[in-house]
């Protein structure tokens, strides 16, 4: 199979917008912008609930503007708005106007979900603090996303997650020793938080659901998420007093973790974390006899020599292409797996056979692959049910539902309320 028929042996998926999924029923106002906020709403729209993305008219979700350009298309296309707006939609409303703060009043005692991620006091002050949205409806669950939290002494600062992975140790410990710290490529606060979120979220709405409580607000800052995420650090600066030193592709923990470079000029992983599987490590490269050495015996011998550890490791790798190493070690029940660019993951049998990825259909280019539903459920699975949504796309939908009729909507677009 050439390489462009593997790529289009990737499951062709249609959307289905019928589908039956497990929070059909929930509906969430989502206010936010950019990712955290949006990668929190994924999470439950993949699942069913009613997602609308409230926009401004004129600019919509910063997060459109995030493109990539391609020769054929000089204006770009916003992959991050087409993956994660899938399954919303979009209602602009200008929450400058009354009229546009009235609809919104209108919406929210029917939701069950606000999320938002204004600058601290932004909410207050236009009339929508937390107090304001839970008379509106008692029983709603009101999210607030920011980048420290809604207090502190940096509740106020701006809170980009940027920010966020410097001051929460990530970039600290991220790199090689004697580098710089290094921020990711990726929007990992953002991203992290967003599935924290949706998390404390479903817990909100079992509370309302099924325990008959009242509703709350979902305090949720880019940092704290994080920071629970990087490893006991606080505890062992207290318990060592020393601070985590950046250690590059090894671990503190145990050794042998690295990559290592095969004879085609590939990368593989290699981790060898128990006990059990150095031994087998040993044995697959052909010296057994490294486990009674006084520098490998134990994970404690074998960190404090890890370079020669590595070494040793790497010898034997260079001597391989990488599709030999993966083989032989896979082979010999080592762990290991290849180091991939997203151009290798496209074409692999795992990921196309298992439908990771998918192609779902799209109108500026065609189709387009996006990951699939995440996690995967046996009985009650999420689905693909339409793509991100055109600015302002369902705003007669949504409008109508509220009892506003086709005039007044008119009226509501000629004054730039919607």
């Amino acid at each position: 199979m050439t390489s462009l028929q593997q790529v289009l042996a990737l499951q062709a998926r249609t959307f289905e917008p019928g589908a039956k999924c497990p929070l059909d029923g929930i509906r969430v106002l989502d206010l936010s912008r950019l990712v955290a906020g949006n990668m929190l709403s994924l999470a439950l729209a993949d699942f069913g609930a009613e997602v609308l993305k409230v926009e401004d008219p004129k600019k919509g979700d910063p997060l459109r503007d995030w493109r990539e350009s391609g020769p054929e298309h000089q204006d770009g296309v916003s992959a991050y708005w087409k993956v994660y707006a899938r399954n919303k939609k979009s209602l602009t409303l200008n929450l400058r106007s009354d009229a546009g703060k009235d609809i919104l009043k209108r919406l929210i005692v029917d939701a069950d979900v606000f999320v938002e991620s204004f600058r601290v006091g932004t909410m207050e002050r236009m009339g929508f603090g937390p107090d304001e949205l839970l008379r509106l409806n008692p029983a709603l669950v009101v999210v607030r996303v920011s980048g420290w939290g809604q207090t502190g002494p940096y509740a106020d600062h701006p809170g980009f997650g940027s920010l966020v992975e410097a001051m929460s140790g990530y970039a600290a410990k991220n790199g090689f020793p004697g580098q710089p710290p290094m921020l990711p490529n990726l929007a990992l606060a953002d991203m992290v938080a967003g599935l924290y979120g949706a998390f404390a979220t479903m817990v909100a709405i079992h509370e309302v659901k099924v325990n008959r409580g009242r509703g709350q607000v979902v305090d949720l800052s880019l940092l704290e998420p994080l920071l629970s995420i990087l490893g006991p650090d606080a505890a062992t600066y207290r318990i060592t007093g020393e601070v985590p030193a950046k250690t590059g592709n090894r671990t503190s923990i145990s050794a042998p973790r690295n990559i290592y470079r095969t004879r085609d000029g590939g990368w593989v992983a290699l981790s060898a974390s128990i006990q059990s599987m150095v031994e087998r490590l040993f044995g697959a490269i052909g010296r057994p006899d490294l486990i009674d050495d006084p520098r490998f015996r134990t994970n404690f011998d074998r960190r404090n020599n890890v370079e020669a550890l590595d070494s040793l490791i790497q010898e034997f790798i260079s001597k391989q292409t990488l599709h030999e190493s993966v083989e032989f070690f896979r082979a010999r029940e080592v762990t290991i797996g290849p180091v991939y660019d997203i151009s290798q993951i496209v074409l692999d049998p795992h990921i196309v056979e298992r439908g990771v990825l998918v192609e779902v259909p799209d109108n500026d280019i065609g189709s387009v692959p996006m990951h699939d539903v995440v996690p995967r459920l046996s009985g009650t699975p999420g689905h693909l049910r339409f793509p991100a949504p055109q600015l302002g796309q369902h705003n007669d939908e949504v409008l109508a539902r509220i009892g506003i009729e086709a005039e007044a909507r008119v009226a509501l677009k000629r004054d730039g309320v919607i």
